[in-house]
């Protein structure tokens, strides 16, 4: 994997991080005016495509799906095999 690469892989972790927060956060909004609400499985997407990590922070500090325990124990599996694919990847890049 080369630098250009590895440049494109963080800038889609940091966007698709931050797509998934904002995306739980208008959850949380819509859920408060009694609007149309956000599928949980998009929710769980966007974390499996790689936001889960604020999607998580962001559930917990707005107390939004925290009695959920798809979100509870999903997001956090999805966050730990994320840690390891990057970690693999590094490891990957380096031994190059």
């Amino acid at each position: 994997m080369n630098k250009q690469a590895v440049i494109i892989l963080i800038v889609y972790i940091l966007i698709i991080n931050i797509v998934a927060s904002l995306t739980a956060i208008a959850d949380k909004k819509r859920a408060e005016r009694g609007k149309w609400r956000i599928p949980e499985s998009t929710l769980m997407l966007l974390g499996l495509f790689g936001g889960a990590t604020l999607e998580f922070i962001t559930m917990k500090k707005i107390r939004h799906k925290t009695k959920h325990i798809k979100f509870m124990v999903g997001l956090p599996v999805e966050m730990f095999l994320h840690y390891v694919l990057i970690i693999l990847l590094i490891y990957k890049v380096a031994s190059i």
